[in-house]
């Protein structure tokens, strides 16, 4: 399985607030971007903190659902939350019907809660018993035929899958904009390293939106 963590930060490197309010921090073009990344993964994925604060949709525009049908795949990726306890609300967008939506969680999920997902349609994954343990996880996406994942965060899950060296590609917008606050989310949160730090080798540099795309393979 091919991972590819895209986010867009801040130019010291937050990925909101300290409130996690969702802010613009790119343009257009970079929606565009995204757009056709999104278009050419099987699966975009996030963690649950993005769901609970932002309740996305993970859906690419009609020209390149139209582009995916064209090539044989189904017209939206599919969607992938990391939800160790189940928290992801049944109504929330990211579990409507516009493509399938799978929930990797632990064993500790509440049963209520992984029944009244399934009842949604959600396909639920267990790895792991009070975190969700992705290596595992990915496999059982593998089996289902997803190769390339698309991961958009937030920090605490792009941390988790850089420790279990999960990541493959790192694309980053930086934009114009100064952030601040010791308690704003960065690119990635978690606990850090203190040592075996993962190594990039950086691809290519492009100018975009009044900001720069990055890019690094792992």
């Amino acid at each position: 399985m091919h991972v590819l963590v895209n986010a867009a930060t801040s130019a010291d490197g937050k990925l909101s607030s300290r409130r996690r309010e969702q802010i613009a921090i790119s343009g257009p073009d970079d929606f565009d971007r995204v757009d056709s990344l999104r278009a050419e993964s099987d699966a975009v994925m996030v963690g649950i903190g993005t769901v609970l604060a932002d309740d996305p949709h993970l859906t690419v525009d009609a020209s390149s659902s139209a582009a995916r049908t064209e090539r044989g795949e189904p017209p939206q990726p599919a969607r992938v939350v990391a939800d160790s306890r189940a928290r992801t609300p049944p109504d929330a967008r990211i579990a409507d019907d516009a493509a399938r939506t799978y929930l990797l969680a632990s064993e500790s999920a509440p049963t209520e809660r992984v029944e009244r997902l399934e009842a949604r349609g959600v396909r639920i994954i267990v790895a792991g018993d009070e975190r969700v343990a992705l290596e595992p996880a990915f496999d059982q996406l593998a089996a289902e035929g997803i190769e390339r994942v698309m991961v958009e965060g937030g920090g605490e899950l792009i941390s988790s899958l850089f420790e279990a060296g999960l990541v493959d590609e790192l694309s980053v917008f930086v934009g114009p904009t100064i952030i601040g606050g010791r308690n704003a989310p960065t690119l990635a949160d978690g606990e850090g390293f203190v040592e075996g730090f993962p190594a990039l080798s950086l691809e290519s540099v492009e100018r975009l939106d009044d900001g720069v795309v990055l890019r690094w393979r792992v």
